[in-house]
């Protein structure tokens, strides 16, 4: 196997949504440097460097590969034998990270969770399916309204998930969010990215269905692992919000028409003012401590960072 062809490849499959889902993400670009680490027999920083680069590359605003890429990188040793154990014991630490995770996040939202509930999610959220799958597991009875999630239509793997689950589920299209927000007892979604001041970053459509959470007082909650808090955002960096082909979106006999523009964002900005919690039981105004205490950036102030993210809000 060529370690530089199996790298190039590994970020094909990011960068064409093969691999997709922020959790998943991560997951597959460590272990893909994990084993880009164990094939590499000469020049380990700077092959890491060109591995890490190719990787990060693929997709902009995907915070959990830029942390997980990072947490990787941040090996250490005096020669390149010890360096390269370090990177792969890194990346199985990360793994494991990713692995349990999941599993504390549906433990701990489960207990927002009332027997009877209607739930509403969007996209094909790991974290979110977590909480809910949990809470079924616990014997409650419960319902769940699924949104289509277009263009990639990633509403359809979660439908089929909730159905092998046993779980009873409803289909809609994005834009019938409104008309069913009234039957709903609360919103879980999932996370790309969480910014400093507390805003999310998650799939186009997710900022329209806060908004009509919020109106209809239903609570709005994001699962999200520690790794999809952005320490970019520290500095007052924006998220790039990633736009996709608009051959997803529009065929081409519309795409070729005159004074026809398509566009095709993959996310939108939730502003923290309509998260209730971000599961793990923390208001969107701690993600500063999530970001300085977990991730390890410090030397700037929760102040500094109230003014430098304002642009979020």
């Amino acid at each position: 196997m060529d370690p530089f062809e199996f790298v190039e490849e590994s970020a094909r499959k990011i960068k064409k949504m093969e691999v997709r889902g922020a959790a998943k993400i991560a997951r597959f670009a460590v272990e893909t440097l994990k084993k880009f680490a164990e094939l590499i027999d000469r020049d380990f920083d700077k092959n890491m460097r060109w591995a890490s680069e190719v990787l990060l590359n693929t997709r902009p605003t995907a915070v959990s590969l830029f942390n997980a890429v990072n947490y990787v990188m941040d090996y250490s040793g005096r020669d390149d034998e010890e360096k390269k154990r370090d990177a792969i014991g890194r990346a199985m630490e990360f793994i494991r990270w990713v692995d349990t995770a999941r599993e504390k996040i549906g433990e701990i939202g489960a207990k927002r969770i009332k027997d009877g509930y209607v739930i509403l999610t969007h996209c094909n959220s790991s974290a979110a399916l977590s909480v809910i799958k949990t809470a079924f597991r616990q014997g409650k009875d419960i319902e769940v309204i699924a949104t289509e999630s277009r263009p990639r239509y990633q509403g359809h793997l979660t439908v089929k998930e909730l159905s092998e689950e046993g779980i009873l589920v409803t289909l809609i299209v994005d834009s019938a969010v409104r008309y069913f927000i009234n039957d709903v007892d609360c919103v879980i979604v999932g996370a790309d990215t969480i910014t400093v001041n507390g805003a999310l970053i998650n799939k186009i459509g997710t900022s329209q269905i806060a908004l009509c959470a919020k109106e209809a007082r239903v609570p709005f909650m994001v699962a999200t692992e520690t790794y999809k808090f952005s320490p970019k955002t520290l500095f007052g960096e924006l998220v790039v919000i990633e736009e996709r082909d608009p051959e997803e979106v529009a065929p081409k006999e519309i795409l070729n028409l005159r004074n026809v523009k398509v566009r095709n964002p993959t996310f939108d900005v939730t502003p923290r003012d309509y998260i209730n919690l971000i599961i793990g039981a923390i208001p969107p105004e701690m993600a500063y401590i999530v970001i300085r205490e977990r991730l390890g950036y410090t030397g700037i102030s929760y102040e500094e960072i109230k003014i430098s993210a304002r642009h979020f809000d």
